[in-house]
């Protein structure tokens, strides 16, 4: 199992060593953390960069996250509530959320380097069905976040999301 790190605030019964799955993502990207941030807030665009994104939209009609926002989408073809739980601008952001009987947190961490950043994301996850699914569940939480990662430092190279018009889906801006 891959070593969480140390800025997560795990809530209680999600920390890495309880969940019955835990993932680890990192990218090093040549674009600053400041870069980063406004794409990875502006939750009502993750579809254009994350292809596992549908659905998307936060309680209020905001069009970005903010400390105790609760939003609902889809992802791996299922309908998720999540609350913002962790904030701090331009370094850390966390959820928690429910959905099919199982229950996660989803904590992200960004980190200058002298070439841009380093981004990380971690998910753990518990429940009955993610216990039976599990090996399947992590090999595609793997694999769907490297794509997210990868997807955010395409969209932070472009630009501010305010300066870069919509695309309708993550294929168009490979």
């Amino acid at each position: 199992m891959a070593a969480t790190h140390p800025a997560i605030r795990w809530p209680a019964g999600l920390a890495s060593g309880e969940a019955h799955v835990h993932t680890v993502n990192t990218l090093e990207a040549a674009v600053p953390a400041e870069a980063i941030w406004p794409w990875l807030v502006r939750a009502t665009r993750w579809h254009e960069h994350y292809a596992n994104c549908k659905r998307l939209r936060i309680d209020g009609g905001a069009a970005e996250l903010s400390p105790g926002a609760r939003f609902h989408w889809w992802t791996f073809g299922v309908p998720v509530t999540t609350v913002v739980e962790d904030w701090a601008p331009g370094e850390r952001l966390a959820w928690s959320g429910t959905g099919l009987g199982a229950r996660g947190y989803h904590a992200w961490i960004l980190e200058p380097t002298s070439g841009g950043c380093r981004f990380i994301t971690e998910e753990t996850q518990r429940g009955a069905v993610v216990w039976l699914g599990r090996p399947l569940l992590r090999r595609g939480l793997l694999a769907q976040h490297q794509r997210w990662l990868e997807g955010l430092a395409r969209a932070a190279a472009l630009g501010h999301p305010d300066e870069v018009p919509p695309a309708r889906r993550a294929t168009e801006r490979v």
